[in-house]
């Protein structure tokens, strides 16, 4: 993918996370390109090319990466949405969230996520998180073009 960015579209809606995520994903040296939308409705409008993306041609993500206490649509049910849509249902999607709910982790799953990870509260800890997420996604997963 050298040249070409890596599409990341954070679904996140604590501003503080999202600062955290998208200054670590800075730090790689691997081109990428982070769409940040802050609830599920947006995500989807993204995603769909609707309300404020309608003909803006929002490059499509390579990666979702998902929260999932999100305002106006709930991640569980973006998740849902996306992995029944036949256009967007390969779209690799990692859940990031502060929820480590047995119940949410199986839902989660049941509806096909790629990945599940919970946030830690330490920072240190959280921002090494992102940057082992970053490297795998940004510098090891291939994707097809």
């Amino acid at each position: 993918m050298q040249g070409e960015p890596v599409v990341i579209l954070l679904v996140e809606d604590d501003q503080a996370h999202a600062e955290i995520v998208k200054r670590n994903l800075e730090d790689f040296r691997v081109a990428n390109h982070l769409e940040h939308v802050s609830d599920g409705q947006a995500a989807l409008d993204y995603l769909r090319g609707q309300g404020a993306w309608k003909g803006c041609h929002a490059p499509r993500p390579h990666v979702i990466l998902l929260d999932l206490r999100l305002p106006k649509i709930d991640g569980l049910e973006v998740l849902r949405i996306i992995k029944s849509d036949i256009n967007l249902s390969s779209i690799p999607v990692v859940v990031l969230t502060t929820s480590d709910a047995e119940a949410d982790m199986a839902r989660a799953y049941e509806s096909h996520v790629n990945s599940y990870l919970v946030k830690p509260l330490d920072l240190d800890q959280f921002v090494s998180l992102i940057r082992s997420l970053g490297y795998y996604w940004l510098a090891w997963n291939k994707h097809p073009r």
